[in-house]
């Protein structure tokens, strides 16, 4: 009976990986549609390709001090981030760790959490500035190390307490699995929607000792 739940669980997790792909060819393809990189004629092909071919993980290199400990722990390692081609908030979710693109350096990328999104009510704790609504397809995140404060000069977080709300479609993908050195790796905490979502993923494309070989370690 162990091996036939075993079996089944297997089986079940392999149909859901199956799943996501589809989802995520289809939107890629949407995407490209919608941006005119490929006509109509053209998205049946794209559906196939990305399918087919495209992971749904990506490696990317992490060396951006210390605003993600220790979530992120160390001064560099490789990131394992689960694209998302139509980053929504039935896509995302509020405590996922995230990459998005960085507002004010349009060159570079960013790790930080997903705080809130469209309909939260943000209020600070500064008396002076005003309670505001977040505008649809906008988000705030935030650096997960509470010791660096948005007022501090020296030890700065940057984060929406400094550049404000940003747009949706800044992110690019969820971080799912951090490598720093062959000693010290693991499962990013993500919301539990997000966690759950990734897990087949994870049992699918993980490959630790090809991340290794990208860490150079």
């Amino acid at each position: 009976m162990a091996l036939v739940l075993t079996e089944f669980t297997r089986n079940k997790g392999n149909l859901i990986y199956l799943a996501h792909r589809l989802e995520y060819s289809a939107a890629i393809s949407w995407k490209k549609y919608k941006v005119g990189e490929i006509r109509d004629d053209q998205i049946g092909d794209s559906l196939i390709k990305n399918l087919f071919q495209d992971k749904l993980t990506t490696y990317m290199h992490w060396k951006q001090g210390e605003e993600m400990a220790s979530t992120i722990a160390g001064k560099e390692g490789t990131l394992l981030v689960r694209k998302i081609p139509l980053p929504r908030p039935t896509e995302v979710f509020v405590g996922d760790v995230v990459i998005l693109k960085d507002p004010e350096h349009a060159n570079d990328y960013l790790v930080r959490r997903l705080a809130a999104v469209e309909g939260y009510q943000m209020v600070s704790k500064d008396n002076n500035d005003k309670p505001f609504v977040l505008k649809k397809d906008q988000c705030w995140v935030l650096a997960d190390n509470k010791s660096l404060s948005a007022q501090s000069s020296q030890r700065e977080a940057r984060d929406s307490r400094t550049f404000g709300p940003v747009t949706m479609a800044n992110i690019i993908g969820r971080v799912i699995y951090c490598l720093c050195s062959s000693a010290d790796h693991g499962p990013v905490q993500n919301s539990r929607f997000g966690m759950r979502d990734d897990s087949p993923v994870l049992a699918v494309e993980l490959d630790v000792d090809e991340m290794a070989k990208v860490t150079k370690i």
